[in-house]
């Protein structure tokens, strides 16, 4: 089946670009976006992904605000051409990795923005992340990471935000492949608990920035890790090149759970710079973001769920009153001050922890801390 990008020369096989490689109905294609201020005061997450085989184009966007996490969602039915764009919400990249806007037009749910993020950093691939159990792929996907700025406004219940390229940083990236997503296909294979132990934090140091990322088993051992030390797009460097990106090793982390729960309260990240030796990065939490808000794990909005040709809502829920051991609530991003050396800076660690994990103390599927 043809569709308007046949017109590119963009092709990876003989097909048409609007087959998917797999029929798998977890194939998928999605942005995702946050920005916070110089002060870790505001936050706001946004997304848009795509599910081919299922039909499905859905979006969100959420801001915290006055200790209320507000969201809006919208997903409808997806379009041969794969366009950008479902109910009120809609992204267009004006320039490939280097500028996109971020638009939701004004709407009967209170919740509107225009934002553009512009590259500070070039896109750096993260490692393939790729598990299969039995002979089935579990998830499959490759992701690429960026760091940059916000220019624009959010209108929550007609009260105005601003940003400013001075005062508000964040973070995309664009993953792809295969990931559990929607309802699941039924089969007669035995059911396996799921043990994930993830942590992920891109920080921003003015003018240097960081990543950190791994996956471990339940026993600590890793299948996927990396850090990175970037300086800003190098001038005269293309978005996509390798230019101003340190590779770094032997990472490691220290955290202080919440009481109870799944969630750091306070970290330590570390890892080795070639050039500058170890780099120990102190954590620190000033709010966490139940990231439900964008429709990870929501138990209405999840991603690649169906809702007809189109429907949009929206959800208001104070940070204190969620719980923080429901399932919807355990994929999170905590805002975070961050101390590098003499350099202070802003970011987010991301955490997804379920089952058991023997270094940290978390036993369990969903146990908090110590309990």
């Amino acid at each position: 089946m043809l569709s308007p990008f046949d017109d590119f020369p963009i092709h990876p096989s003989a097909d048409p670009i609007a087959h998917p490689a797999s029929g798998d109905p977890n194939h998928y294609d999605r942005y995702w976006f946050n920005g916070h201020d110089a002060d870790a005061s505001f936050f706001f997450a946004a997304g848009m992904g795509h599910y081919p085989v299922r039909g499905v184009v859905d979006a969100a966007f959420s801001v915290v605000l006055d200790g209320v996490e507000h969201s809006i969602f919208a997903s409808g039915a997806m379009p041969i051409e794969r366009t950008t764009a479902v109910g009120p919400i809609r992204i267009e990249v004006s320039d490939p990795l280097r500028v996109i806007h971020y638009i939701v037009e004004p709407n009967e749910h209170g919740i509107s923005c225009d934002l553009t993020f512009r590259a500070t950093t070039v896109a750096v691939e993260e490692p393939r992340q790729r598990r299969v159990h039995a002979g089935v792929i579990l998830t499959d996907h490759t992701r690429l990471t960026q760091w940059g700025s916000w220019e624009g406004s959010i209108t929550v219940d007609g009260k105005t935000l601003t940003a400013t390229p001075r005062n508000v940083s964040g973070t995309r990236d664009r993953s792809w492949g295969v990931r559990p997503v929607g309802d699941q296909v039924q089969t007669l294979r035995p059911s396996v608990e799921p043990a994930v132990f993830w942590l992920w934090a891109p920080l921003h140091f003015g003018d240097r920035f960081t990543h950190f990322a791994l996956h471990e088993h339940p026993d600590g051992s890793r299948w996927v890790e990396s850090a990175l030390v970037l300086d800003p797009i190098p001038e005269g460097a293309a978005p996509w090149s390798t230019e101003g990106v340190h590779e770094c090793r032997h990472l490691g982390y220290e955290l202080e759970w919440e009481p109870g729960r799944r969630e750091i309260k306070r970290a330590r990240i570390s890892f080795e710079d070639r050039q500058d030796g170890i780099i120990n990065v102190d954590l620190e939490k000033v709010l966490t973001f139940r990231m439900r808000g964008i429709g990870y794990w929501h138990p209405y909005w999840a991603h690649g769920s169906i809702h007809g040709q189109l429907e949009t809502g929206r959800e208001s829920i104070k940070l204190s009153d969620f719980d923080p051991l429901d399932f919807a609530s355990l994929h999170l991003q905590n805002l975070v001050v961050a101390k590098m050396g003499d350099r202070s800076g802003v970011g987010v660690l991301e955490e997804i922890h379920l089952g058991p994990h023997e270094p940290t103390g978390l036993t369990g599927f969903i146990d908090g801390y110590g309990t």
